[in-house]
């Protein structure tokens, strides 16, 4: 394990047993017996520790996307795996999440407000490189933008969902993506994820 991924994982740590706004960088320093300027090598602040904690879930999406069977899936159970295994890396510490993300809304954090958008986008571009989304201009906007809102919409949900392996979430994750997928059929050329490789048609019989 690194060094940044031992901060990052004592600093959650520290926020479960105090809070997010709670936490300081010279608490985490302490228990892992490092100096300020240990952190500092792998944290300008304390929000970037919040990026890496999304960055790991990132990761974790984009290495579901690598198991057997996956390409075989049909588009919307490709989204539903991705973003669920998304989710799955951040259920350890849902309390710290969640006040990660309402932080970011305080009064004054208009640049943290800014970056989460593009940290928003970031996350939804790698989502649409996993589930193979091959839809170009001007489907691509609509795709991203359809995409973008069950993202968020299945977050927030998430984030308030006590179920036994947020299986409210995924119910309402699933419900969400078959939205969307209605609403493709009604847009000539939106091509959306790739979907199951056509089976070969069958020979037609000799007469």
């Amino acid at each position: 394990m690194t060094t940044k991924d031992k901060i990052l994982d004592a600093a959650l740590d520290l926020a479960m047993r105090k809070s997010w706004e709670g936490l300081r960088l010279h608490d985490v320093a302490a228990e892992l017996q490092l100096g300020l300027n240990d952190v500092r090598a792998c944290f300008r602040e304390k929000e970037d520790i919040s990026d890496a904690w999304f960055d790991r879930a990132d990761a974790a999406m984009l290495q579901a996307g690598t198991r057997p069977g996956f390409a075989d899936l049909l588009p919307r159970e490709r989204l539903h795996r991705l973003i669920m295994a998304w989710l799955a890396v951040l259920s350890s510490h849902r309390r710290v999440t969640r006040e990660m993300i309402y932080g970011k809304f305080e009064p004054g954090h208009v640049h943290y407000q800014f970056a989460g958008l593009l940290r928003v986008s970031r996350t939804v571009q790698w989502l649409r490189e996993a589930a193979h989304c091959d839809a170009e201009l001007p489907w691509r906007a609509f795709e991203e933008t359809g995409l973008t809102a069950i993202y968020l919409a299945t977050f927030f949900y998430w984030m308030r969902d006590e179920s036994g392996n947020a299986a409210r979430t995924s119910v309402f994750l699933d419900r969400m993506l078959g939205r969307a997928e209605c609403l493709t059929r009604y847009f000539p050329g939106f091509s959306g994820p790739r979907a199951k490789a056509d089976a070969p048609a069958p020979a037609t019989p000799k007469t």
